[in-house]
């Protein structure tokens, strides 16, 4: 094993095991950060078991540049990974607040935001709508917590109904009740914070 390690394609292999140690790490905290306690221990403990190996064999060819390097780019390259693999495997759920001037509709038509609301509950979301005052007169807002694949879809729907609409988009870090959509059907979300 010294002898593989010590050849040039040693340099490889701890470019490898970087990878794969950084993007643990990334994907442990992510995961972490999402309350999932247990399985952020799973995914630790091998972290650490490649991380060892790899700064072992780090340390051990110091007086190689390639290897140095490939320590180094292993590292950029396992945050690059592990990033991709948390946004791809961790499911996400963001929080979009959507603010409608209070106008009435033109033409017969609903009040946009009251259009805008029927779209989405009609495409299968749970819309929550609240009455408020803003600066210059009242606001309806548009409460939709979506699937973060979905928030552009979502975006666009609620702009097409008012171009002018004020949106902002949040992480939902916990849910306690309540309906979302996940998976496309309307169901009781279970509580986790």
């Amino acid at each position: 094993m010294d002898a593989l390690f010590a050849a040039p394609i040693g340099a490889l292999l701890i470019f490898c095991l970087r990878v794969i140690d950084v993007s643990l790490a990334v994907f442990r905290m992510i995961v972490a950060v999402r309350g999932r306690r247990g399985l952020a221990a799973l995914i630790g403990f091998f972290e650490v078991l490649v991380w060892v190996v790899a700064v072992a064999q780090a340390l051990e060819h110091l007086d190689s540049w390639v290897h140095l390097v490939g320590y180094a780019a292993g590292f950029a390259a396992g945050n690059y990974v592990g990033v991709w693999l948390a946004e791809h495997l961790v499911p996400r759920q963001q929080v979009i607040r959507a603010i409608f001037r209070d106008r009435p509709g033109v033409d017969g038509r609903p009040p946009a935001w009251r259009e805008a609301a029927e779209r989405l509950r009609a495409a299968g979301y749970a819309v929550t709508e609240v009455t408020g005052r803003g600066r210059d007169s009242n606001v309806e807002i548009l409460i939709v917590m979506v699937p973060a694949r979905e928030t552009a879809a979502v975006i666009q729907r609620l702009q097409e109904a008012d171009p002018e609409v004020f949106i902002s988009v949040d992480d939902a870090s916990a849910m306690i009740g309540g309906y979302v959509r996940p998976g496309g059907r309307k169901m009781p979300f279970p509580a986790r914070v």
